[in-house]
């Protein structure tokens, strides 16, 4: 047992750190080739620059890997989400259909992420690494869209449930460890990880024993007969308890936000991420029935309790169920850190494409070797809504909104895959390592349509205190507002200032941490600009008619080549 702990802790022992000398020589490298495990990688030169080494070192492991996706995926959703999927769908059997249902699209998905990360496997930010990839042109549309998302909901959504004073302290501690250390956040949150698992593990043991008749529980069955009786045909409350269900298995994609600090990350993240979703769906499920076992299901219906506080008063006793605060605060803080170190890695990502002002601050990973600048965002937000946002229709509204256009930006991740098929093989590249199964594509582009389309068909009852399709107006809004700030930023000023954006890639002479920074070049050196630099933003020196990239100083950093 100490052993399987000491393993846990350490990551399977794939934790490495860099040295700062060793990144900024091997990132200020210049060359037209970069491979990964032996397969050479191609990225549009718009992206984010390659980065050799990863400033953040190599600390995730395959425990790093499952934990990362079971401790987002499970945080105190699985403790309340089976009241509300209930009320939407009126019937138990249709509810625990629902969790397999979730477990199936989860998966859909995860076959995306995969071809997208065999394609780029040196680079971590998951989604906003794919969409700029994906779709290149109109140059930095979607990027900045993704950007903006990322920023403005980088607060923990798991949090609800605890005391503000509490929360605060918590999540405090928590992103204090994810500030200072990569290596030590990372085996924090897998002990937790660890814990959780145990905990849903014992809940769903208690189920067997519960539907055995092991305990007072006189007609443990009681709930599964006729169990598919009285399901809703409202399209509403359908997408509702979807929307539940996706929110509670997010997360089965953390891993690939940090891609780049995984060694080998293909061969591990196919053997491991499915794995984690696989944990996960199958506890959600036996938990569930632990959960209907013991309590009716109208009380389950009808009650503003955690299903498992309820479960826990029903089997062990109303002091028994006293405890289960402290059992969902674990599994909150597990999935605090998971969102922190996940969300920090998309953060700097969308720093590195240029697209935030002072990329080089939120790149860098000074002074303890984190994405220390994200990572302090994130907290001064999470303050924010702890201390000023109402618990309830507030916070309810947010995860809906949040919702939103995450299925946007998935679907337009399943669309780009074929974007990218096609112009790779319009290019003589050979196709990814990994290609999505097409089924596997159009169950994940069907229900993000779903999500997309079905709230606005008005509910049986109405579960906010204003317009039910408040959520989705505000989230089209918001994609509409970015892009609308991208055509003024990017279009619009250019023309009527008379100059132009080119990206200029800068390395720091601290870190060795490598980032794109949008130029404004006047439209009279326009022409000069791209004599002189490749579409990445590399410096070129010209001599006849052959040319040769190179580093060049600057005050704080230095432009610098990298694959193209």
């Amino acid at each position: 047992m100490a052993a399987q702990l000491k393993r846990i802790l350490q990551l399977n022992s794939s934790g490495a750190d860099v040295d700062a000398e060793v990144v900024k020589e091997k990132n200020a490298q210049i060359g037209d080739d970069f491979s990964v495990e032996g397969v050479t990688v191609y990225q549009d030169a718009n992206g984010a620059p390659v980065e050799q080494i990863s400033p953040l070192g190599y600390h995730v492991g395959w425990y790093g890997i499952l934990f990362l996706n079971v401790s987002q995926m499970v945080g105190t959703g699985v403790f309340s989400t089976p009241g509300s999927i209930l009320r939407s769908l009126d019937s138990v059997g249709m509810s625990m259909m629902y969790w397999f249902f979730g477990a199936i699209i989860a998966a859909a998905a995860l076959a995306v992420f995969f071809e997208y990360a065999s394609l780029f496997p040196h680079r971590s930010g998951g989604q906003v690494v794919y969409l700029e990839q994906a779709f290149p042109k109109p140059a930095f549309l979607f990027a900045t869209m993704y950007a903006f998302i990322t920023v403005a909901f980088s607060f923990s959504l798991d949090i609800s449930t605890a005391p503000r004073g509490l929360a605060l302290a918590a999540y405090t501690l928590l992103a204090f460890f994810c500030l200072i250390s990569n290596k030590w956040s990372l085996r924090l949150m897998n002990l937790i990880s660890a814990v959780k698992l145990i905990i849903l593990v014992f809940i769903a043991i208690t189920g067997f024993v519960v539907l055995g008749g092991g305990t007072h529980i006189k007609d443990p069955h009681a709930n599964f007969r006729n169990s598919f009786d009285g399901i809703t045909n409202n399209a509403n409350d359908i997408v509702s308890a979807l929307v539940n269900i996706n929110f509670a298995y997010t997360g089965y994609s953390n891993a690939f936000n940090v891609v780049a600090e995984i060694k080998n990350p293909m061969h591990t993240l196919k053997r491991v991420a499915p794995l984690s979703l696989i944990i996960v769906s199958i506890l959600y499920i036996l938990a569930n029935v632990a959960y209907f076992a013991a309590v009716p299901a109208a009380e389950i219906r009808e009650s503003g309790e955690l299903a498992a506080a309820m479960f826990f008063e029903a089997v062990f006793g109303t002091k028994a169920a006293k405890g289960l605060p402290a059992l969902i605060a674990v599994s909150a803080a597990g999935n605090i850190m998971a969102v922190i170190i996940g969300h920090s890695r998309m953060m700097r990502e969308c720093a590195r494409q240029g697209l935030v002002p002072w990329p080089h601050v939120w790149a860098s990973t000074r002074p303890f070797g984190t994405p220390f600048a994200p990572t302090l965002l994130m907290w001064s937000l999470t303050v924010i809504v702890i201390l000023a946002l109402p618990f309830g229709d507030a916070f309810n509204f947010l995860v809906d909104l949040r919702s939103y256009p995450d299925s946007v930006f998935l679907f337009l991740m399943v669309v780009g895959i074929y974007f990218i098929r096609h112009r790779r093989k319009k290019e003589g590249l050979p196709p990814a390592a990994f290609r999505s199964w097409h089924i596997a594509n159009i169950i994940s582009a069907a229900v993000c349509l779903f999500i997309l389309v079905m709230p606005w068909y008005p509910p049986d009852e109405n579960d906010y205190s204003f317009w039910y399709a408040t959520y989705c107006v505000v989230g089209i809004g918001l994609l509409v507002g970015c892009a609308l700030y991208y055509f003024v930023w990017i279009k619009w000023l250019p023309k009527l200032k008379h100059y132009s954006i080119r990206t200029e890639t800068v390395i720091s002479d601290q870190d060795g941490s490598v980032s794109h920074r949008l130029r404004k070049v006047p439209n009279t050196e326009v022409e000069e600009w791209d004599r002189t630099h490749d579409e990445a933003g590399n410096v070129l020196f010209v001599a006849g008619a052959t040319s040769s990239r190179q580093a060049s100083s600057t005050t704080a950093s230095t432009s610098r080549g990298c694959p193209g």
